[in-house]
Formats: structure tokens, C-alpha cells, sequence
């Protein structure tokens, strides 16, 4: 019941406090060193087609953002990109749209976990691990089925 409880308070702060913050183009006051590099991923609902926006952390490696849906696979802003891989992210720098698509490298994988657990603040250390000083082997372990999503800017 607790998680239940938790759960609940999390959308209702993400709904009405994270998403309206990013898209009024006020992220650069939530995303920052303490809580973290957060964006918001625009998608569309695979059953409904709905807009939907999800907080999700990130982190820009090259030319790409990368993401990852943590432990569960029962993510649904995940699960919609799958089925819809064209969406639109809502940075603090501003709003690009681009092409997500699931990493399947796991190298490439533990590092984009890596430095999205580095840059997420007081949540770097989440899964039990200190992200800076664990070792590569140890890590693409640890986080071997953890999905991984890369997003490309769109070129149109």
C-alpha cells in the first residue's frame, strides 16, 4: 500500500509540478546539480494515440540524449516509444524532436547508465552502486536488463 501511496504522490507532482515547469520553459530551475538532469519526454500513448509527458533522467552523449527506464520494464512512456518512436523532448535549454530507439549494445548501454546516474544528483547512487567508481565489468552487470533508449535529433 505504500508504494501504492508513493506512486500516486510521484504522478501528481510530475503532472502538475515537473511537466507545466518544462513546459512553460522553466526546466533549468528543477533540472540542476542536486536533483538531477531531468527532462520531459513527449510521447504518444501506444493504445490511445494521447499526448503524454514523462520526467525522465537523462544525459547528452555526442550528438545523441539517452535515457533509461530503470529496473521495470512496465514503464509506459517506454513502452510507447517502442511502439512510437517519434517523439519530442523538452530539455532546459529548450525543445527538440527527435527518434528514439532502444540501445542494444550493452557497452553503450552501462556507459549512457553511467552518466545518467553521475549527473542525477542525490539519485546517482539509486541501484547500490557509486556510478563513479565502479568498475566497467561490474556495472554492464548490474545493469544488464535495464533498457536503455537513445534519441536522435530528427532530421526533417
Amino acid at each position: 500500500m505504500l508504494k501504492s501511496i508513493q506512486r500516486a504522490l510521484f504522478r501528481i507532482f510530475n503532472s502538475n509540478i515537473i511537466v507545466p515547469a518544462f513546459q512553460r520553459n522553466l526546466g533549468k530551475y528543477i533540472s540542476n546539480p542536486i536533483i538531477g538532469n531531468i527532462m520531459v519526454i513527449k510521447t504518444r500513448g501506444r493504445k490511445t494515440g494521447k499526448t503524454r509527458y514523462t520526467p525522465v533522467y537523462h544525459a547528452l552523449i555526442g550528438e545523441s540524449i539517452y535515457c533509461y527506464q530503470g529496473k521495470h520494464l512496465k514503464g509506459q512512456w517506454y513502452l510507447n516509444v517502442l511502439a512510437n518512436p517519434d517523439v519530442e523532448v523538452l530539455l532546459p535549454s529548450g525543445t527538440l524532436k527527435g527518434i528514439a530507439e532502444e540501445v542494444s549494445d550493452p557497452k553503450e548501454a552501462a556507459y549512457a547508465i553511467r552518466q545518467i546516474l553521475k549527473s542525477s544528483g542525490v539519485w546517482a547512487f539509486l541501484y547500490g552502486f557509486n556510478p563513479f567508481t565502479i568498475e566497467d565489468a561490474v556495472l554492464e552487470k548490474k545493469v544488464q536488463k535495464m533498457p536503455v533508449i537513445r534519441i536522435k535529433r530528427a532530421i526533417k
